[in-house]
């Protein structure tokens, strides 16, 4: 099954989850999975409520982050998150994910021994090497990368790493790891920042006016991130142990500002290792604790802001 399949989110939704393995490297108590639905099966990645805390996002918020950031990109029409959707997991309530197979030697990031980037690359800042020496650290200047920026500053991403971008043989980008999105303050983080201070293109403008829209009080988005209290009914099986369980713990134009570093911690990630992290490792610093109380309340005002913002 592929991410643009339509039953994508209804198998997720409905299908009975095995547990195949813990993803090691992940901070978030992340589960790759099996899931099977009116005989058909996929591979997803599970997440629950364990995992580190962040101060300055509300615990248990996260999985619900992840959902809403795919809500908004399948409104775009870019599609450029997999399916997501929030559901019954070993470890409780969590998201669950389509997991993406990636297309080995797709390079989008590169570090070069040189001033300024070649033709079909954009220049996103000096990253130490070792032994006193810097190199350029560029991206490709790639129309799905350019559509993954203009997301991520919708949806106010604050984590967008190397080893969140996966490009497939078929030739799709998806991102990953929107877990945290959606601060209340300003909070952009990220290495797609090539086309800072050069005009939005007429697609994203378009897209950013479709957004406005969509979250007028009756349009779909807005629906789509309201909180809702369906009928209770007994959550899809799961098979696997639990016994691994951890505990719960501008007008027009792109931005200019560069992202903040924030200061040096045991979260903070040097640039030099910013192309390299592997998919799923989280690190975090910014901005105050967010005041965003649930899964998905709060989300309306902060994305009809942002996209009437960059969109007018």
């Amino acid at each position: 099954m592929t991410a643009a399949d339509p039953a994508a989110a209804v198998l997720l939704a409905e299908g009975e989850l095995t547990v195949r393995g813990r993803i090691s490297e992940a901070s978030n108590a992340a589960l790759y999975c099996t899931v099977t639905y009116d005989g058909r099966e996929a591979a997803c990645l599970q997440a629950g409520r364990g995992g580190a805390a962040l101060w300055d996002f509300p615990d248990g918020t996260l999985a619900g982050r992840e959902v809403a950031a795919y809500e908004v990109s399948r409104a775009t029409g870019w599609d450029l998150v997999p399916p997501t959707v929030l559901r019954d997991g070993p470890y409780g309530e969590g998201m669950c994910q389509l997991w993406i197979e990636t297309a080995p030697g797709a390079e989008l990031l590169a570090l070069v021994d040189a001033e300024e980037p070649e033709p079909g690359w954009k220049a996103i800042g000096l990253a130490e090497v070792g032994e006193g020496r810097t190199a350029l650290l560029v991206h490709a200047d790639d129309e799905r990368l350019r559509r993954l920026a203009v997301l991520d500053a919708v949806i106010n991403n604050a984590d967008r790493k190397g080893g969140h971008l996966l490009p497939t043989a078929e030739g799709t980008l998806y991102g990953i790891d929107h877990g945290v999105t959606f601060n209340a303050e300003d909070k952009l983080r990220t290495l797609l920042w090539g086309w800072a201070g050069e005009p939005l293109t007429t697609e994203a403008l378009n897209v950013l006016d479709a957004l406005g829209t969509a979250l007028t009080p009756t349009g779909p988005l807005t629906a789509a991130l309201t909180p809702t209290s369906p009928p209770r009914r007994s959550p899809p099986p799961v098979r696997g142990s639990r016994r691994s369980a951890p505990p719960p713990s501008t007008r027009g134009r792109a931005a200019t500002g560069r992202p903040s570093p924030g200061p040096r911690s045991e979260t903070s990630t040097p640039a030099r290792d910013l192309a390299a992290r592997p998919r799923r490792e989280r690190g975090h610093a910014g901005a105050p604790r967010a005041r965003v109380p649930s899964r998905s309340s709060g989300l309306l005002p902060f994305v009809f802001r942002t996209a009437v913002r960059l969109g007018s």
